[in-house]
């Protein structure tokens, strides 16, 4: 199995933390699946001068903090953190996130409610953590992902994103929150923020992400109504069979790949090799190639043992038929 149980070559001891011990679907089908969790992943410094991704992998959450869950199943937990200004914000939330999860007092039962109120939490830890001003200011978007069972549920808050491929199809499982994005920019406006040349507040390229609360107008600490907002859009789906892996990777990883294409590229070396460390690690070597500038960071998480099966191309099915006057004139024929 591929999981990954130390940082990447690539990155410093702090830069990951990894712990692992549209297609219709045929629900008949798949009333007995249940998904062979398996995850690798990579990071790369790419463009940069200085490394601000972090990642996360927990095979599962309980056995991380010395607990057991009263359900048999574990929860998993994945996740990428894309820091700005620093990467202090990214590794805080990287090592608090998992744990506010894990301790809220309705873990696991409802964990679209837990993730938001734990992201919430998480960016207020901060407030109070470092003073403004101080050195350590930074911000970080935060992207997860958490299995449960067949239950995957995606968390983002900024511009990371998650794809799941689909019987070979990308599926879009998370939204980037951007100031050009209408929604996000209704959003801001509506809350007192403005864009200027693609820029929130002409400062940042995102619309959320958790700390930056050094940034004035950025947030309110007593309303919690500021235009960056810490709340992660959630996206809940129940896995399949035919649900084969997940990418989650920093926005270094999207500028230079489609979620198409990214599903593509996996699936070939999935197919070659079936080690999920390496081909995040080719997804990175690939996306340098492509003239990629930013810190690259990818995780991906298989649902199955094995590789993703070849795609057959299904025959089309042309229906013929003929007109009613055709068949007069073919009956004129056959009589004459």
């Amino acid at each position: 199995m591929d999981n990954s149980i130390s940082p990447t070559n690539n990155s410093s001891a702090l830069e990951s933390i990894c712990e692992n011990s549209p297609v219709a679907v045929d629900e008949d089908m798949n009333s007995g699946f249940l998904p062979i969790l398996r995850s690798g992943e990579w990071s790369d410094i790419g463009g940069r001068n200085y490394m601000e991704d972090t990642h996360v992998c927990i095979a599962d959450l309980a056995q991380k903090f010395g607990q057991k869950l009263g359900s048999e199943e574990a929860v998993s937990f994945y996740g990428v953190f894309d820091g700005h200004g620093g990467k202090a914000a990214a590794q805080f939330v990287r090592d608090h996130l998992p744990k506010v999860i894990f301790e809220d007092a309705d873990f696991p039962l409802e964990l679209e409610k837990v993730v938001t109120r734990s992201f919430m939490e998480t960016d207020a830890a901060l407030a109070e953590s470092w003073s403004v001003g101080s050195s350590q200011s930074s911000g970080t978007t935060a992207l997860t992902a958490m299995i449960f069972g067949r239950s995957l549920l995606v968390a983002n808050a900024g511009d990371s994103r998650a794809v799941l491929s689909r019987r070979g199809v990308a599926l879009e499982m998370s939204k980037d929150h951007r100031p050009f994005c209408r929604n996000e920019r209704a959003r801001v406006e509506s809350l007192g923020g403005y864009v200027e040349d693609g820029y929130l507040n002409g400062q940042l390229a995102v619309t959320r992400a958790l700390g930056d609360w050094h940034l004035e107008g950025m947030k309110h600490k007593d309303t919690n109504d500021g235009p960056l907002s810490a709340e992660p859009e959630l996206k809940l789906i129940t896995l399949s069979k035919e649900d084969e892996f997940l990418i989650i990777g920093c926005d270094g990883i999207w500028d230079v790949f489609s979620n198409q294409n990214a599903v593509d590229f996996a699936r070939r070396r999935l197919q070659s090799h079936n080690d999920l460390k390496l081909c995040c690690k080719e997804i990175v070597e690939e996306a340098v190639k492509r003239g990629a500038m930013d810190n690259l960071t990818v995780v991906m998480i298989s649902f199955h043992l094995d590789p993703p099966p070849p795609i057959v191309p299904q025959r089309m099915r042309v229906r013929r038929s003929i007109s009613a006057e055709g068949l007069q004139n073919l009956k004129v024929l056959l009589e004459s």
